[in-house]
């Protein structure tokens, strides 16, 4: 039997045990850096296999060494994220989430659990490579500054240094059994924008008499539009979104201040900083104009995630190998962001798309909603594919 064969035939002798990890990871979400059950969990799993975990990585990482035979000759690292979101599961499933609010409502429960399967299965097959595979379960991906700019920063790259690193992520727009790569540029920055517009509040039938930050932000959000209308190039994308305003005032009262927040996107370094810089000119001038003043920040988020094009473009033909070339498709730029790009700022790294959609199971919903799900399906083809990648990875030089 081939080594391939051999990984496609234990992932599903295990594909019970990697299904039973994912519902009980689903049922029990932990929000960004408050993963203590999980990171118990995922520690105590990894030693079932044999492996010695170490904990405590940027408070709630983890993470273990699968040695091969020769294993200085080469380290690659796999990585998946831990956290949930703080968002109230609305899905009427028997796995549903026991923590009312929080809920893994981007598929890092999937994540895990794949990756979990694939440290099972490389462990088995250990004595059939050659070489280091570094897991790393990584806490707080939905929450600045970004559990993998934490862990980074405490060695997680270090000691051994791996080469490369790979990261696998679900997508409800592919179908189960599709996996997506895209070569270069493929997720943007993110940047959390906070707006306090203050002005003099008083009663809404005497405008005369205050300062009105309502009427204040609404011309502000509108104006800053322009920043991407009229300045970025059609070759740079940008997104700026604001999701939240709070104006606690009434029918007929003026608040004194209102809060704005939001969030700015692109895909180039450069234009990031300079389109900061204008909508900060542009947000003073303007509520100054109008008799108001204002507090203006902007907290860095992640960079643009960048998958190296040589390592991807490698890891699509395993990937084909492993699945077959009609189930291997090619993905556009996608403007959100992932704090995975820490690591491909590091090291070449390799980002993809792991399908778990299906319509006839009415499994559709998009990542971050309370409906979101996945065809269980996809954890066997994850764990299994993420396994067979690390190898070739591994018998691959450089």
């Amino acid at each position: 039997m081939s080594l391939k064969e051999k990984i496609k035939q234990i992932a599903s002798e295990i594909s019970e045990e990697i299904t039973d990890t994912r519902r009980y990871l689903h049922s029990h979400p932990e929000l960004s850096f408050r993963e203590f059950e999980t990171a118990k969990y995922v520690a105590s799993t990894l030693r079932k296999f044999g492996l010695q975990p170490v904990e405590g990585i940027a408070q709630t990482g983890v993470y273990a060494l699968i040695e091969g035979k020769n294993p200085s000759k080469k380290v690659i690292a796999l990585r998946a994220d831990i956290d949930a979101l703080p968002i109230n599961e609305t899905n009427n499933i028997s796995y549903k989430s026991g923590n009312p609010g929080v809920m893994h409502a981007c598929g890092h429960d999937a994540h895990t659990s794949s990756l979990l399967g694939t440290a099972n299965i490389l462990y088995q097959l250990k004595d059939q490579f050659e070489g280091t595979v570094k897991l790393i379960f990584q806490p707080g991906e939905e929450k600045a500054p970004g559990g993998a700019s934490l862990m980074i920063k405490e060695g997680i790259l270090k000691n051994p240094k791996p080469t490369n690193i790979l990261g696998q992520h679900v997508m409800p727009l592919l179908p189960v059994g599709k996996i997506g790569f895209k070569e270069g540029l493929y997720m943007a920055s993110a940047d959390e924008i906070y707006i306090t517009v203050k002005g003099r509040g008083g009663h809404g039938a005497m405008p005369d008499r205050n300062i009105d930050p309502v009427l204040i932000a609404s011309h502000l959000i509108v104006a800053l539009q322009q920043v991407v209308s009229r300045y970025a190039t059609p070759t740079t994308p940008t997104v700026l979104s604001f999701g939240k305003v709070i104006a606690e005032g009434a029918t007929n009262i003026i608040p004194d201040e209102v809060k704005i927040e939001g969030t700015f996107r692109t895909l180039n370094e450069d234009w990031r900083r300079e389109a900061k810089i204008k909508m900060k000119k542009l947000v003073e001038g303007l509520v100054a104009s109008m008799g108001g003043t204002c507090d203006f920040n902007i907290l860095d988020g992640y960079p643009f995630l960048y998958n190296n094009e040589i390592l991807t473009r490698r890891n699509k033909e395993f990937a084909i190998e492993y699945m077959g070339k009609e189930n291997v498709v090619d993905l556009d730029i996608w403007m959100a962001a992932e704090d995975f790009a820490f690591y491909s700022q590091e090291i070449d790294a390799c980002f993809y798309r792991l399908g778990v959609r299906n319509e006839a199971k009415g499994i559709t919903s998009n990542v971050h909603t309370p409906s979101f799900n996945i065809d269980e399906d996809a954890l066997e083809i994850g764990s299994g594919l993420m396994a067979w990648l690390a190898i070739r990875e591994l018998e691959t030089k450089g």
